[in-house]
């Protein structure tokens, strides 16, 4: 892309930020987190504010004498995936420690909706030696479009071990409880104590039985949520946190030791539930280098008028990576150019991108881009965001959501019988508020199709690190 080419995105994206009011931050907050309450599985809570959701999966491992209910459905289907959910614990907390004392009277749903997470992490590593990775079979699941109350499809369990090792799930695991423990350290301090010493063991566990879930639950877990970067990353990725939890210098000692593992062929701009490089990169930025020279680079790779930019924009201005499930890109790489700035500020710093030369303001602007355009700053003038703004998606991929109510429709829905639902053109008649969805495509275009599931279907980790973003966006 040319520079008056990327001069032009930032010229059409000022244009669609200028069609539509500025944004409730702090109403897009409230909602972000609220999503959480639909994706949850188990025994829900007399505080459960999204009522049309009701108690499920309750059953989840008594087959083979293990509790594990709880947790979180990771999309629109029913099956619980540790390595998705633990990353977008990992984020939730993230978007705490830098932003949280922005979060004002949602301090405290953040706080259970992390909670909810933990709880379900430390029973998917209680049975020392395993790591639950996963609940549910994909196939049997994917296959069905049912209510998660009703579901009749194997709620099969299944583990990683020492003979059959998934070092990229513990360690993330270890990196979500570590950095949990920080939260709850100034609040609950036998349980801030508890979450670290699991993630101590959790990831003592992934780096002596290092692999690949791939090796052993690929059948199961790809093509969903393949590793493609390898478990290295995970690996430095969960002793960052370990460090920032304890200081100890033995988690200090491991990154520089295994800094060099990590896949040199990936981008500097690669960060979300499989890739943590330019994770890595920023929360260790304070650090000798690499580490700062590698931060910079990411800013480099992400600015749209830099030299060296490896993402695309679309036209209106949003940030596009290749696959599914875009806005998780939009989100957690505009997270990072936030949390970049606070350092680069407070040292008075700037980032030089070959001739173009980038300001903590400007890390801060092009976040704020992103934000905008999700909450409806963009050429269709639409809210990717269920429930924000007049206009929004009505007919989102999630089970829950497009079929009718337990309190509605209380007979049992079998795994065909919810097709009808599926194909109707009308409006899912739950909202879902707060879900993200996937977004629009790199034309701007959105189609509002349960079917066009890359684009309809949102995730735990889309608005993870969206809830720091309009934590700080709310008071800034």
């Amino acid at each position: 892309m040319s520079l008056i080419q990327r001069l032009s995105v930032l010229g059409m994206a000022a244009m669609a930020m200028g069609l539509v009011a500025s944004h409730d931050y702090g109403e897009a907050l409230t909602k972000s987190i609220l999503f959480y309450e639909g994706q949850r599985s188990g025994k829900l809570p007399p505080t459960q504010r999204i009522t049309w959701r009701k108690d499920s999966a309750l059953r989840d491992g008594f087959e083979i004498g293990v509790d594990l209910v709880g947790g979180y459905y990771d999309a629109g289907d029913n099956v619980k995936f540790t390595f998705p959910m633990a990353f977008s614990i990992t984020m939730l907390a993230w978007s705490l420690l830098e932003f949280g004392q922005s979060l004002g009277t949602d301090l405290q749903h953040s706080l259970k909706a992390i909670q909810w997470g933990t709880d379900y992490l430390l029973k998917a590593t209680s049975i020392p030696g395993f790591v639950f990775a996963q609940v549910g079979d994909p196939y049997g699941d994917h296959n069905c479009w049912e209510r998660p109350e009703d579901m009749d499809t194997p709620r099969t369990p299944y583990a990683v071990s020492k003979e059959f090792p998934g070092s990229e799930v513990s360690a993330e695991i270890a990196a979500a409880l570590a950095a949990s423990s920080m939260v709850f350290r100034p609040i609950n301090r036998g349980y801030s104590a508890r979450l670290l010493k699991r993630a101590r063991m959790v990831f003592e566990f992934a780096d002596k039985y290092r692999g690949s879930y791939n090796d052993s639950l690929g059948p199961w877990a790809c093509p969903f949520y393949c590793d493609y970067s390898g478990y290295q990353d995970e690996l430095v990725w969960g002793a960052a946190w370990l460090l920032r939890a304890t200081k100890a210098p033995y988690y200090r000692n491991y990154i520089l030791a295994n800094i060099q593992n990590l896949d040199k062929s990936s981008s500097f701009a690669e960060f979300g539930w499989d890739t943590k490089h330019a994770g890595i990169n920023l929360i260790k930025s304070q650090t000798p280098e690499p580490f700062i020279t590698n931060a910079d680079k990411f800013v480099c790779s992400v600015l749209p008028e830099s030299p060296t930019v490896s993402v695309s924009y679309s036209p209106g201005g949003l940030l596009i990576k290749p696959g599914g499930s875009n806005l998780q890109h939009a989100t957690a790489l505009s997270f990072l150019l936030l949390v970049y700035s606070r350092p680069l500020s407070k040292d008075s710093r700037v980032i030089h991108c070959g001739n173009v030369v980038a300001t903590p303001a400007r890390l801060i602007q092009v976040a704020r881009s992103q934000v905008d355009y999700i909450l409806g700053s963009n050429p269709l003038n639409m809210s990717y965001m269920v429930g924000y703004g007049k206009k929004f998606p009505e007919r989102i991929h999630h089970r829950g959501s497009s079929l009718p109510s337990i309190t509605q429709h209380p007979q049992h829905i079998d795994c065909t019988g919810g097709a009808t639902y599926f194909y109707t053109n009308n409006p899912n008649p739950n909202l879902l508020t707060g879900a993200v969805v996937g977004g629009p495509d790199i034309k701007d275009s959105y189609a509002d199709s349960r079917a066009d599931f890359a684009h309809s279907e949102l995730t735990t980790y889309i608005n993870a690190p969206l809830v720091g973003l309009l934590a700080y966006f709310k008071s800034h």
